[in-house]
């Protein structure tokens, strides 16, 4: 097939892509959020091809893959009047957990009899008000990183992108409390200057922001994974972690109480109960590796590329049928 789709999440559309497809991106002059084209930090392959607006007007399409709401009107404009839903063939994914007024958050595709709705966990489908529409759940699938925890550095990872804007939704407020029972480094976009903003020594709480090539690398390093994030969709991030072979310590919030089973972690909705899981990995790096490795296992599982691909192929298959 074709498969019209923009670049919107590049970590999901990474795994995406590797399916037997060939994949059009659209591909704007200032390379925006319209228009991005193909990646620049994550390796895609060659079956992904960059399409000019133009170029997509009298393209060969056979399923259009929407993310985001305005993304319908532009694909029928860039498609020279074909209809995602009606005279192409469409989902829509929703990557996000609903923000509002929750659990009253009623999707923009509610109520809809053209086109399927695919969430990427099963909370974000209890949650959202889906209406009327076929919904499915496509869960994650991550390309394999490898087991490559080493936990020689007796610190907390954690990966988030702009704490010091997102505050509650990703935890950031609870980062102070747990910076005591671990020193953290934080991987992610915009996290400079967060140690003065929580009032933090440098030294208990480092940031950097990694290209897609080394992140995972300084990731294994770290003694355990830390996910305090208390309303998101399930980041793909802990999910990368357990494939290295990280240890995780979670927020029992949104998904990640389905993603981490009993003997790969600690989850919980208790800070304090994650500040001590994080002081026993530190002191105890056997049982760290341990969780580690079941925890890859797990992963592996329920979250490997091939499930991941497959579960596509069917959604697909039944799309277009």
């Amino acid at each position: 097939m074709n498969i019209l789709l923009w670049h919107v999440h590049g970590s999901w559309t990474t795994a995406f892509v590797q399916g037997p497809h060939t994949y059009l991106v659209p591909v704007l002059p200032d390379r925006g959020p319209d228009g991005r084209g193909r990646a620049r930090t994550f390796p895609w392959p060659a079956s992904v091809r960059e399409a000019t607006p133009d170029e997509l007007r009298d393209a060969e399409v056979d399923l259009v893959v929407l993310q985001r709401p305005h993304e319908i009107e532009l694909a029928e404009r860039w498609l020279g009047g074909r209809r995602p839903g009606r005279d192409v063939p469409a989902v829509y994914l929703e990557h996000n957990a609903p923000d509002g007024d929750i659990p009253n958050t009623r999707h923009p595709f509610a109520d809809r009899d053209d086109l399927t709705l695919v969430h990427v966990t099963h909370f974000n489908r209890l949650f959202w008000d889906n209406g009327g529409t076929r919904t499915e759940v496509v869960e994650h699938g991550v390309v394999d990183p490898g087991h490559r925890y080493t936990g020689r550095l007796a610190r907390a990872a954690v990966v988030v992108n702009e704490p010091v804007r997102r505050g509650r939704h990703t935890g950031t407020d609870l980062l102070p409390a747990l910076a005591e029972a671990a020193p953290l480094d934080v991987f992610g976009m915009r996290t400079e200057g967060l140690a003065a903003h929580l009032g933090l020594p440098e030294e208990r709480c480092r940031s950097a922001d990694l290209p897609q090539s080394e992140l995972h690398a300084a990731m294994a390093e770290r003694r355990l994974y830390l996910h305090p994030v208390r309303w998101t969709s399930l980041g793909l991030s802990l999910l990368e972690a357990m494939h290295l072979g990280m240890p995780v310590v979670a927020l029992a919030t949104t998904e990640a109480v389905e993603a981490v089973p009993p003997g790969a972690g600690v989850v919980s909705t208790r800070p304090q109960v994650l500040a001590e899981a994080a002081r026993r990995y530190l002191a105890e790096p056997d049982a760290a590796a341990e969780d580690g490795a079941r925890a890859r296992q797990a992963a592996l599982g329920r979250y490997g590329l091939k499930r991941f691909l497959n579960d596509w192929e069917r959604v697909m298959t039944e799309v277009r049928s």
